[in-house]
């Protein structure tokens, strides 16, 4: 090899004899061909003079972020994509043609006489993909197109700088930082994520996660079109229906900003050397993946749904869906209701019929009031009302005077809690939490509600029984320990007492010690005056037949 080496270097006129800067110099020059071959021509604008074709790639100023043709999976067929540029594992984040492939590699993107981003291949002479926006005739020379270290491809004025398309405004299955999910009724757009058909076909698949824009604005799951998986109103500090992103607070820095007309969900990483990705799986998960350096992998960080509950629907309406209760059936109806089907809710195990009011129950002018359960997902707040600026109590006093309001809860937890939900009719899709859930208030009848606070009532009494005595057993021990310790340092006193009036008289101690019993302590008379403190009557403890007996 060497030698190989050594006679390219003469050819090139290097040297005249081995030399390992040549050689270095050489290898480098190989592996820059190489590379030049394998990735094709880099840059990071696409403009009237200059396309993009297949082999070529664009790639952002800071060098995280590139766009070329790829071939997903298996396929064959030939997609625009943008992905993380610096990974050894390709991850595509958006495709442009997702519906139009190209069969062959000869596909171009470029910049049209009409001013739009256009993707064409050697049998087609419309666009079989395009930005389709308008552009003036004075403007159509002057547009560039950037990918910027956001992963976001703009269509730009050059002169101006002025956006006039953004791939951020055309999403696939993939949420990145600083990328929006959400809505604009005011301009008529959506921001949703769609998975993509399989691993093999990016066209869109079943599953889409955006915002519902039915009353308050929600986070769905659907599957063709039917909720699948929901994860609830904004509380102000995170989702409803996913908890855990408050734990995730130091980690994501998500935000959501929203209106009666607007809503949207962007997130960001606080270690902005950690890429991440957010993705709708073809399986019909809602996905969260970190980068592992380490293992040079991909992490999976979180999934939604992530058990039957979280499912939408599972127990029907009026129910509440309790993930752990394992040994009994998961479906359990919301006080004053009971199971709308019974025979499938008993012997089948179904709860998907839900539960309905019990028969003779009166919720209007008889009495009623409101039951409250801690630690849930608060129902589907698409037939909500809110109601802002509203105190608990006020909300109470406001559902009591509507007969048709079934429930209530606090609709923004963070600075202590304001405003308030109110439902009218059924209560769908409550799951029972293991971390940060709500209290919501269901309206009962007045036999429900003496029940529940008689049940209350003793559920107390047992509680405050154990309190007692859990409290009593706690005073018990504290003194035994107490007198112990007592005892302990008044022992300790009196063998310092003896031992500081041994080291007083330790000769004479030796004298009477070497004529007596060696395992039989003595002690001379002064010692035994000072330890009595000279025979004291304070220190005398009784009367014996051969004398006084002393402390």
């Amino acid at each position: 090899m060497k030698q190989k080496l050594h006679v390219l270097c003469l050819i090139m006129g290097q040297n005249q004899k081995p030399n390992l800067h040549c050689h270095y110099w050489l290898l480098s020059s190989l592996t820059l061909v190489l590379l030049n071959i394998s990735f094709g021509s880099c840059f990071d604008t696409i403009s009237t003079d200059k396309a993009l074709r297949d082999g070529e790639i664009l790639v952002s100023r800071d060098k995280t972020f590139a766009m070329g043709f790829f071939s997903p999976g298996r396929s064959t067929s030939r997609y625009i994509g943008i992905w993380y540029n610096n990974l050894p594992q390709q991850t595509v984040i958006w495709v442009a043609n997702r519906n139009t492939p190209i069969n062959d590699t000869s596909g171009v993107l470029s910049i049209n006489q009409h001013g739009n981003l256009a993707l064409h291949h050697n049998h087609s002479i419309l666009p079989i993909w395009s930005t389709n926006v308008s552009v003036t005739p004075s403007d159509t020379n002057k547009v560039i197109a950037q990918l910027t270290d956001i992963a976001n491809l703009v269509l730009i004025l050059n002169d101006t700088k002025t956006v006039i398309w953004q791939s951020f405004d055309q999403p696939t299955d993939t949420l990145i930082p600083h990328l929006r999910l959400g809505f604009d009724r005011g301009k008529d757009q959506s921001w949703v994520i769609q998975s993509w058909k399989t691993d093999d076909d990016p066209s869109p698949g079943d599953f889409t996660l955006k915002f519902s824009t039915n009353g308050m604005p929600q986070l769905f799951l659907y599957h063709k079109n039917l909720p699948w998986w929901r994860g609830g109103p904004w509380n102000g500090e995170f989702f409803m229906g996913i908890p855990n992103m408050k734990r995730d607070n130091n980690i994501f820095n998500v935000s959501c900003e929203e209106d009666e007309n607007h809503a949207a969900l962007s997130y960001n990483t606080y270690d902005k050397s950690v890429p991440s990705w957010v993705v709708v799986q073809q399986s019909g998960f809602f996905q969260v993946f970190t980068w592992d350096n380490q293992k040079n992998q991909w992490n999976r960080y979180w999934s939604e749904p992530t058990g039957q509950c979280d499912n939408y629907g599972t127990c029907g309406p009026n129910s509440n869906c309790d993930p752990l209760n394992y040994e009994d059936f998961q479906c359990t109806c919301l006080p004053g209701f009971e199971p709308k089907f019974p025979r499938n809710w008993y012997e089948n195990r179904d709860g998907s019929g839900g539960c309905a009011r019990k028969k003779g129950a009166s919720v209007c002018g008889s009495g009623e009031g409101f039951v409250n359960i801690e630690g849930l997902k608060v129902p589907d707040t698409s037939v909500a009302i809110v109601k802002e600026g509203l105190s608990l109590e006020e909300c109470e006093k406001e559902c009591l005077r509507n007969c048709s309001c079934s429930a209530y809860a606090v609709a923004n937890v963070a600075s202590g809690g304001s405003g308030c939900f109110a439902w009218h009719g059924d209560l769908m899709d409550i799951e029972k939490l293991s971390d940060q859930g709500q209290e919501i208030f269901v309206r009962v009848d007045a036999v429900e509600l003496a029940n529940y606070y008689k049940k209350t009532k003793e559920a107390f009494g047992k509680k405050k029984i154990v309190g007692v005595l859990v409290a009593s057993l706690f005073a018990v021990l504290l003194i035994l320990a107490c007198v112990y310790h007592l005892r302990l340092q008044k022992k300790k006193k009196e063998d310092k007492m003896l031992r500081q009036l041994n080291q007083d008289s330790p000769r004479e101690n030796s004298d009477i010690q070497s004529k007596g019993d060696p395992n039989l302590p003595f002690f001379s008379i002064k010692i035994i005056m000072a330890a009595t403190k000279n025979f004291s009557p304070e220190n005398k403890l009784g009367q014996g037949g051969f004398g006084s007996v002393y402390k």
